[in-house]
């Protein structure tokens, strides 16, 4: 996809010469800081229920996120912290993105790693933080089962009333003990 394809990544220049990436140096990361600090104002501003997320202290290559359950979901009522951190060729490949707090889901590993195909191949420099948080929340309430990361979540799935249990359990075993 074009809006993926880094104009920095595409060679202009003969080989023997220094790539117009290597030229600007710094300027990428002042130009990934400016599309960061953007991306904040817009997430602070667009008063999006359920969402948050902020640069970790200093560090705008590091944000930390949060989400809460949607309503109606087996997630209600419950919030969760993520780690979101941006390599310096954002937004042309996605951040890594990883709960912080534990969270039973089909498509979350014991690591917090997630399963999302938008933070993966589907990736594209259109998306921004808040794109990623509203894609995670729900995920929360819609997870694709049949790509599991967590298969013992995955299973209990389509006994709602069984996996609500086994999600409280692991969320207050969890969280209470941090």
């Amino acid at each position: 996809m074009a809006q993926n394809i880094n104009p920095d990544s595409i060679r202009t220049t003969s080989p023997s010469k220094p790539s117009l990436q290597q030229q600007r140096g710094s300027a990428d990361k002042h130009s990934v800081s400016k599309r960061l600090q953007h991306e904040l104002m817009t997430l602070m501003m667009s008063g999006e229920m359920g969402i948050s997320a902020f640069p970790d202290g200093e560090n705008l290559f590091k944000w930390i996120g949060t989400i809460n359950g949607g309503s109606g979901t087996v997630y209600e009522g419950l919030r969760y912290k993520l780690v979101l951190t941006f390599p310096p060729s954002y937004p042309y490949t996605p951040p890594n993105v990883t709960f912080d707090t534990m969270c039973f889901h089909p498509n979350v590993d014991q690591y917090g790693n997630i399963c999302l195909d938008i933070l993966k191949e589907k990736w594209s420099a259109l998306y921004d933080v808040r794109t990623i948080l509203l894609s995670i929340q729900s995920l929360l309430a819609e997870p694709n089962v049949a790509s599991p990361l967590n298969s013992a979540a995955a299973e209990l799935w389509s006994n709602q009333e069984a996996y609500k249990k086994a999600l409280l359990d692991h969320y207050h075993k969890h969280v209470t003990r941090k």
